[in-house]
């Protein structure tokens, strides 16, 4: 499919092409002897089912960080292709991605509306 070789950089060129697609993250299911992908075609947010938008919002503070950059309210909206209308949804998500320990505050004290994070294990 050419999306990936051996720099092992296939991952992030899958992901970054969902979002760009602002398609769901990859279903990535792993077996005792084989991986399964499975990506999906376009689902309105709305329909997408929570744990799935918790793997995005996951997959995408990856991104974000292998990037340099963090994830924030604005780029995962931006990630979802929604209006700036739903930031009270993706900030609902937001903090539902920290108390599952997906993703943590860059810096804790920062001030809600400017508040950036990265995955939980960097």
């Amino acid at each position: 499919m050419g999306i990936c070789e051996e720099l092992g950089t296939g991952w992030d060129k899958i992901i970054i092409s969902c979002e760009a697609m602002f398609l769901p993250a990859p279903k990535i299911q792993l077996f005792e002897d084989s991986t399964r992908v499975t990506i999906y075609s376009d689902i309105p947010f709305t329909s997408i089912a929570l744990e799935d938008k918790l793997w995005a919002c996951y997959v995408h503070a990856c991104i974000k960080y292998v990037q340099g950059e963090q994830l924030s309210n604005s780029t995962l909206r931006e990630r979802f292709g929604l209006k700036e209308t739903s930031s009270g949804s993706v900030s609902r998500l937001i903090k539902e991605a920290v108390e599952m320990m997906l993703i943590k505050p860059l810096d804790p004290t920062t001030a809600p509306r400017y508040m950036k994070y990265i995955p939980y294990w960097a």
